[in-house]
């Protein structure tokens, strides 16, 4: 189980690299818009979207898991060290949605396997500790990506590939399959179990929405950062850590939490949360900001394990690995849009009522997405509830 937590730190870390030099890196270097520079963002989840599913479908079909996630661990190395090679936005673009399919790939199988490792009554420590990883090598990728990136875009990136290598090396080495496989059911019969448990949409409509605004932190937050307050890269790296880091070290405790308790008291009451506070982050100066991130962390934590586990509880065994590929592209969705959606809403505001306006008014749309989604999923859990279906 410790391995799998080390194993998702090194697959994430490389996610948030970029961020602290994503203006050097896209915006300055290829001379396009805000909106372009943000779709960066949101086009290597483009893929994601696209081979979440593919990859849950072919796993439970075939097994094989731990060749998928080490190819795919060595493509997206090798997109990494193709990234700062490029001189064409076109195919920079494409280099970044390939990154994008090789990353999700490895991201759900690893998920897939922490959720098979154990038994049921156990799977919230398992889930915890590696949602810890996950998060916890974003946190440290943010920080890591802004003390290198200082003059540099190439090593950042370098780093990134290491990192991804490693992690292919490791997981050829560390992972098996979990010795608890069933009979493999074929295609049809796997999309047709996931189509006849079509409740496991509400942890997905929350796994959209927790996307949705996290691609405002990601891209959003370093342009509003550097735009209106000047900030360096070691700063956003900074925020983006102070961010993180409690957000991670809180999923295990946190995951277990969840093994005892409600997984939907826990998921609404974190997400609203949550919202709240991302609608204020545009209202705030650097040092108010070191203060709200750390807390947003938190409130993100309460809700994170519990929307993996509801998501594997509401359907079969057999059909996990696809679900948690679904949990992953209906998050990709929501970092396509997210991304977007903040590039957008700043720049139409900003063009009336400057860029303070329309930094404000973007972080406040990320908020309330999260607390309109809170409202829509509440009826339905409270009949799951009911069913005996979650808790």
């Amino acid at each position: 189980m410790r391995a799998l937590g080390l194993l998702a730190l090194l697959i994430l870390m490389p996610v948030t690299l970029p961020v602290p030099i994503l203006r050097e890196l896209v915006h300055e270097r290829f001379g396009v818009s805000e909106a372009l520079t943000s779709l960066f963002m949101s086009i290597n989840m483009i893929g994601a979207f696209i081979a979440a599913p593919l990859a849950g479908i072919l796993a439970d079909r075939f097994g094989k898991r731990r060749e998928l996630i080490v190819g795919a661990l060595l493509v997206d190395g090798f997109c990494f060290i193709a990234l700062p090679l490029v001189g064409d936005f076109s195919v920079f673009m494409a280099v970044r949605f390939v990154e994008g399919c090789a990353h999700i790939l490895a991201l759900s199988l690893l998920m897939a396997l922490a959720a098979t490792s154990q038994s049921d009554d156990k799977r919230g420590r398992a889930m915890g500790l590696v949602g810890a990883g996950l998060l916890l090598g974003v946190a440290l990728g943010a920080p890591l990506g802004g003390a290198l990136g200082n003059g540099s875009i190439v090593r950042p990136l370098h780093t990134g590939a290491g990192l991804l290598f490693l992690a292919a090396g490791l997981a050829a080495a560390w992972l098996r399959e979990t010795g608890r496989e069933r009979e493999r059911p074929g295609f049809a019969e796997i999309v047709a179990t996931v189509m006849a448990h079509r409740r496991v949409l509400v942890p997905l409509a929350f796994a959209f929405a927790d996307r949705f605004t996290v691609g405002f932190y990601t891209t959003t937050l370093s342009l509003y950062l550097t735009r209106v307050h000047e900030a360096t890269p070691g700063q956003i790296g900074a925020l983006i850590a102070v961010f993180m880091l409690p957000f991670a070290l809180l999923s295990y405790p946190f995951g277990r939490f969840a093994e005892r308790y409600s997984l939907s008291l826990m998921l609404c009451g974190g997400s609203a949360l949550y919202g709240i506070g991302t609608a204020f982050v545009g209202f705030s100066s650097i040092p108010v900001l070191f203060v709200l991130m750390p807390v947003i962390g938190v409130t993100a934590a309460v809700m994170f394990v519990p929307t993996m586990l509801m998501t594997t509880d509401l359907v079969p065994e057999s059909v996990r690995t696809t679900a948690l590929g679904a949990f992953n592209a209906a998050g990709s969705l929501g970092f396509i849009i997210g991304p977007l959606t903040g590039g957008i809403v700043s720049q139409v505001v900003a063009d009336s009522h400057g860029w303070l306006a329309g930094y404000r008014a973007a972080f406040v749309v990320a908020g309330i997405s999260e607390l309109l989604c809170v409202a829509v999923a509440i009826p339905f859990l409270l009949r799951l509830r009911a069913r005996g279906l979650t808790t």
